[in-house]
């Protein structure tokens, strides 16, 4: 009844933008939709997943209502690095919650909070 993950969409301030910090970070292209009344949703695809981006919405989506969504990595500390030196700020972790099983929690530019995990 229910396969892989597909979608996984945010709500931002200006989707574009962290569309396309995700897109530099990911060495992927940034597609933009906007819609006729002029608002933006901005999308980068990795690995058969599609990170979206949607207008803000104080009454219907606001900002941080999204899941944390985690990223699977090989090693947490130097993707966790590379996601600090790209802009974001610590939020929680890193984190062993298995013996071989680590996550680590950050804030992006634009104040969506992302998960890493891996061994």
């Amino acid at each position: 009844m229910f396969n892989s993950v597909r979608i996984v969409m945010t709500f931002a301030a200006d989707p574009e933008a962290s569309a396309r910090w995700w897109g530099e970070l990911l060495d992927v292209p940034v597609k933009v939709d906007v819609s006729d009344s002029g608002a933006v949703y901005a999308w980068v695809e990795h690995d058969g997943v599609e990170l979206g981006f949607h207008p803000a919405d104080d009454k219907r989506n606001p900002r941080g209502g999204s899941p944390v969504v985690y990223w699977g990595v090989d090693d947490v500390d130097r993707a966790r690095e590379r996601l600090l030196a790209a802009g974001c700020e610590h939020h929680r972790g890193p984190l062993t919650i298995e013996r071989v099983r680590r996550i680590a929690q950050l804030r992006d530019p634009f104040g969506t909070i992302v998960g890493i995990e891996g061994p």
